[in-house]
């Protein structure tokens, strides 16, 4: 299963491009980030990158990717940065970067996954 985060700001594309670097950085996430652009509408000759499609599945790939983007988000930063993260059955979930723990994060992305199951 994909997940796909975009981030609502001006400089999405390469505030998308250091997410990928930073995660593919991560021995746990290695090859499961690439960036994704639209195809060029009539007349473009590219579009920009829109979203980071992250492959997550079994195994701890959630808990990894949870704390890696906790660490990226802590990063100093000249503005607030709000990542919107979809599942394929089409979750969704808002993750301001403002003040938020692992913890929270973890809870979120396994929301969006629909993992958490009712026992």
């Amino acid at each position: 299963m994909d997940l796909r985060i975009s981030i609502t700001e001006n400089d999405q594309a390469s505030t998308l491009e250091s997410l990928a670097d930073w995660l593919r950085g991560e021995p746990d996430l290695a090859g499961r980030a690439r960036l994704e652009a639209p195809p060029p509408r009539p007349g473009e000759m590219g579009s920009a990158v829109d979203a980071l499609m992250v492959a997550v599945g079994s195994g701890g790939v959630v808990s990894v990717l949870a704390s890696s983007l906790k660490v990226w988000l802590a990063q100093p930063r000249r503005s607030d940065i709000r990542l919107l993260v979809q599942s394929e059955p089409g979750q969704k979930i808002e993750i301001e970067a403002k003040r938020v723990s692992r913890e929270d994060i973890e809870g979120l992305l396994r929301h969006a996954l629909n993992a958490e199951r009712p026992e």
